[in-house]
This record gives structure tokens, sequence and C-alpha cells, in this order.
């Protein structure tokens, strides 16, 4: 069972920084693609970051370019979102995707690319 399970959440004020993380199985995490998505009641889920399985190439929504930055680390079976001068509009429920491998060495930008999902967790910044 590959089940995503992410961790960091919580409230902050705007300008502040917040790192979220999410933890996959060791025997796959290094192949697997990862994403992080959010979602704020009545509207769509939406890419936030994406990295490949390599670690090298990675991918940023417009809304969050410059501000966040995800990143993985292999010993530890994680993948970082760090997020830094937060605004009020990127409060969200924040999931983490992963993707099983495929040909190729490319990050993945949609919720229908993701084949597992974490539970989630909210992220809530104050103005």
């Amino acid at each position: 069972q590959v089940e995503p399970v992410e961790s960091g959440g919580g409230w902050v004020q705007a300008g502040a920084s917040l790192q979220i993380s999410c933890t996959l199985s060791g025997r796959i995490f290094g192949t697997y693609s990862m994403g992080w998505f959010r979602q704020v009641p009545g509207k769509e889920r939406e890419i936030a970051a994406a990295i490949n399985w390599r670690g090298d190439n990675t991918f940023y929504a417009d809304s969050v370019k410059g501000r966040f930055s995800i990143s993985r680390q292999y010993a530890k079976n994680t993948v970082y979102l760090q997020m830094n001068n937060l605004k009020p509009e990127d409060t969200a429920v924040y999931y983490c995707a992963a993707k099983p491998p495929e040909h190729g060495n490319r990050y993945y930008t949609g919720v229908q690319d993701y084949d597992y999902w974490g539970q989630g967790t909210q992220v809530t910044v104050s103005s």
C-alpha cells in the first residue's frame, strides 16, 4: 500500500514561512515523481509544485513562483515544500501526491497524473 503522509501544516501570519513534509515508503520513494497540490472549499485542486524522481527538475505554479521551493531528501524518504512570504491567499489544504515511475525524467502537474494521495494538511495564513 502506497500512502503519502503529510505533516507540518499550521497557522501563520502573512509574511511568515512554513515547511510542510511528505513521507513515502522507503522502498519506492526514490523512483516516484512527487507533487504538492492545494485546495480551498468550492474550488478545484490545483498544482503548487512538482518534482521529478531524480530531484533535478521542478515546476512551480505562477502564484507561488519565487516564494515556494520543493525538494526531496532520499535518506529520509521525504519531499518538502518550503513556503516563504506566505499570503492569505495561500490558505488551503495542501495534499502530497505520488506517481509511479514511467519512461523519462519529468515532473507531472495534473491531478489525473497521480495515483496516490495523502490526507492533506491545513495551512492557514492570516492577514
